[in-house]
């Protein structure tokens, strides 16, 4: 995993953290531990948020914990003949053009199949790159090989961010 304090991991940890000292200012009355619990959820809860967050300039993600990847090119391929095929539709709704209106339909579902496909090719490779990133440091970092437990690394932030960058596109469209 990534030296970067977004880990979800991390985050998950924090939040029971949070909910023993929440816990244990309930039975002692304590409100120092109430106050601790409750900053150590909003810590944990941050920190969730920073781990899913991906910034988008066009087809490229980047992560926090420094993760870059470049779309599957069908999502952006896929977005623009949603945006060709809804113009198509919109024209022929205007000229009172079935045929046109008609195609422009098609053009736009068949654009967010395309879209999808990428989305979900992308995700799947996250997922993957991911695994292997975690394992192969692990591994890495057991036989003592600080090069590939860095090259490990990166392929975790760099499926990371791919994961996440898909994640947040299917979640706008639903």
């Amino acid at each position: 995993m990534s030296d970067s304090n977004s880990s979800s991991l991390k985050a998950y940890a924090d939040s029971a953290v949070g909910a023993g000292q929440s816990l244990l200012g309930k039975v002692t009355g304590s409100t120092g531990d109430k106050a601790n619990a409750q900053a150590t959820k909003s810590k944990a809860e941050a920190e969730k948020e920073e781990s899913h967050s991906v910034g988008k300039v066009g087809p490229m993600a980047f992560s926090s914990s420094g993760g870059v990847h470049a779309d599957d090119p069908n999502r952006s391929e896929g977005s623009w003949n949603q945006t060709v095929g809804s113009g198509k539709e919109t024209v022929g709704n205007l000229l009172g053009a079935e045929g046109l209106k008609k195609e422009g339909q098609q053009q736009n579902a068949e654009g967010k199949g395309q879209e999808a496909q990428g989305q979900l090719s992308d995700f799947g490779k996250g997922v993957g790159d991911r695994v292997q990133g975690t394992v192969g440091g692990m591994v890495s970092g057991i036989t003592g090989d600080r090069e590939n437990q860095e090259k490990y690394r990166n392929m975790h932030d760099d499926g990371k961010t791919a994961q996440r960058s898909a994640e947040a596109d299917i979640q706008k469209q639903s």
